[in-house]
């Protein structure tokens, strides 16, 4: 009898060596098998940027051309919201490169903005439109200063956790002819984190 289960034993340790090798070969069965290669990075950040804030899609509605009268003349300013989601505590220190005062916190990270659109030719602090003549967009921060296209804006110190930032895009008049239509213009941003 105990050879019986000797030779039982012996034979499913066989089986199941046979199986292991069998398993450790999945490309021998065509169609069967498939292989994920995954990988990625881990980074730290200062803030994520929310995904609703990555793209959008800023509607200025219709402005009608008799509130664009004169070069200078401007529509409604629209709010854009920028969401900044987990920001950490940390220490930060930047230098405004336009006017060279220095923003510094123990705790509190500071981003700068950077916004990249074409450019008005007649009037560089404008973003271009296409579709149309006669209007560009103005762009400002939350105290209605002007964004200087392709510069650094003025560091801003932001809160541990969440944090929004607003700019408002206002249409407005330029010297040229004024031809209504329809017009898009589109604008790159970017943020440095300190």
């Amino acid at each position: 009898m105990k050879t019986a289960i000797f030779t039982v034993s012996g034979f499913l340790a066989w089986m199941m060596a046979a199986g292991l090798v069998h398993a450790q070969e999945p490309q021998l069965v065509d169609g069967e098998y498939g292989l994920l290669h995954v990988h990625g990075a881990l980074t730290e950040s200062a803030c994520r940027l929310a995904m609703a804030s990555s793209w959008q899609e800023v509607d200025m509605g219709t402005i009608p051309t008799a509130s664009l009268k004169k070069p200078g003349d401007q529509g409604t300013p629209v709010r854009v919201e920028i969401r900044l989601e987990d920001c950490l505590p940390s220490p930060s220190s930047q230098r405004d490169a336009w006017s060279g005062n220095l923003l510094w916190s123990r705790d509190q990270p500071s981003v700068t903005m950077t916004f990249v659109a074409p450019s008005e030719p007649m009037n560089p602090g404008l973003i271009r439109v296409n579709g149309t003549q006669g209007m560009a967009l103005r762009m400002t921060d939350r105290y209605h200063r002007d964004i200087r296209l392709g510069g650094e804006g003025q560091p801003l110190l932001l809160e541990p956790g969440d944090n929004q930032l607003f700019y408002y895009i206002a249409p407005e008049r330029t010297a040229s002819p004024l031809v209504a239509g329809a017009w898009h213009a589109l604008i790159h941003f970017r943020l440095n984190y300190d």
